[in-house]
């Protein structure tokens, strides 16, 4: 592993934060470091904007295959993307879950036909998707879905219930875990299904959270159709390309959203330096202790980041998300500790569109972050289980 830049490394990099200069200004100069977690209601309709004229210049899924509309990047080379493109300012992406989740799983496991119908909606910024996984008695335990699709002719019929599903009010397509088989359990019998969030039946209700803001959603199907044809895979291995998407979800796709961990401490360390909390001893500790462990939160993302011929994340990258999620929770209290008193109270300046300031948001938001996408205690056990090859958990 070579923690430096090549001299090819060295220019792209350079082109990278040349064009991000030239491009982030006028009518999206607003959209700086804007729209990331526990932000992403913001600037929508701007920041499908910024993802269109980020296709028509080509930094739409820059690690795809070059045949399926990507640069075919190496994996050094994607993650000089995502930092600059964090360093710069660049706006939560709108079309994250289409282009860091579906495409790759679409590229490893869709038909031929399935990949021209969708890919390319996902690479020119035209088509957005939301991930349809959790239920409310299917969260990190994902085998116990109980969301039905049955065939009938040429549709399948969807009913069932799916929450906290980001981004669901303005996603033109849901990628759907179902059950397909009655009767099935566990990780037998599902598909994976690609279902139009336009279709009858389809019912989408925001949850307000603690922020004030409602990221997250619920969606309602009832007799909700989808063609025959948007399932990827056979009926029945639904669990296997799902488990893909999840490691596509651990592998490349967080590199943009770790990396904007930094500037978030460089806000903390701002306002330290601006009340005089810097001075004080506890206070430099913490944030040095931080600035460490994103260091290595960067050199392991750069050893592990992968996945391979099957879909699977390498045994060492298991540990990406606890190590992450319980970073930036600790980013978030730590930004608490730095601001005091300031941090009971809510600004004059901020209103019912913006409730927060962003240390207040990094704080509330960070509180879910050892919950979604798996809890800690659930990876621990992914650890334990999968790559030490411990035993089960007792059930």
């Amino acid at each position: 592993m070579h923690l430096g830049d090549s001299d090819a490394d060295a220019a792209f990099r350079t082109e990278i934060r040349e064009w991000m200069a030239d491009n982030l200004t006028g009518k999206f100069a607003p959209l700086r470091f804007r729209g990331g977690p526990g932000d992403e209601h913001v600037f929508v309709e701007e920041r499908m904007a910024w993802e269109r004229h980020l296709a028509a210049a080509g930094w739409t899924c820059v690690g795809w295959p070059a045949e399926h509309g990507g640069r075919g990047l190496p994996i050094n080379q994607e993650v000089i993307f995502h930092e600059e493109y964090a360093r710069a300012g660049g706006p939560g992406r709108a079309g994250l879950i289409g282009e860091g989740l579906l495409g790759p799983t679409l590229i490893h496991f869709a038909s031929p036909e399935q990949q021209a119908r969708f890919l390319p909606g996902i690479v020119a910024g035209t088509e957005y998707w939301c991930q349809g996984y959790s239920e409310p008695n299917a969260g990190s335990d994902l085998a116990n879905v109980s969301t039905t699709a049955r065939l009938e002719g040429d549709q399948w019929i969807i009913n069932g219930q799916k929450v906290w599903t980001s981004l669901a009010q303005w996603a033109d397509w849901c990628f759907v875990v179902a059950r397909t088989e009655a009767g099935s359990s566990r990780h037998q019998g599902l598909a994976y299904l690609l279902v139009p969030m336009d279709a009858p039946g389809i019912e989408v209700r925001p949850i307000r959270q603690i922020t004030g803001t409602a990221e997250f959603n619920e969606v309602f199907f009832t007799d909700t159709p989808t063609d025959a044809t948007n399932v990827v895979g056979a009926p029945g291995e639904g669990w296997k390309v799902a488990m893909g998407t999840l490691a596509f979800e651990r592998g490349v796709l967080t590199l943009g959203q770790q990396m904007a961990f930094e500037r978030e401490l460089g806000e903390i360390i701002e306002v330290a330096r601006a009340n005089g909390a810097i001075d004080r001893p506890t206070i430099r500790q913490q944030l040095t202790d931080l600035w460490i462990r994103l260091r290595i939160m960067r050199t392991n993302a750069i050893r592990t980041l992968s996945v391979d011929e099957n879909a699977e994340l390498v045994r060492e990258a298991m540990i990406g998300k606890l190590y992450w999620a319980n970073l930036h929770q600790d980013m978030g209290e730590a930004a608490m500790d730095v601001l005091g008193a300031d941090a009971l109270r809510i600004d004059d300046r901020y209103d019912a569109h913006e409730p927060l300031g962003a240390l207040h948001r990094l704080f509330m938001f960070t509180r879910s972050d050892t919950i979604y996408g798996g809890s800690d205690q659930i990876q621990r056990n992914v650890i334990g289980e999968r790559a030490l090859g411990l035993p089960r958990e007792p059930r």
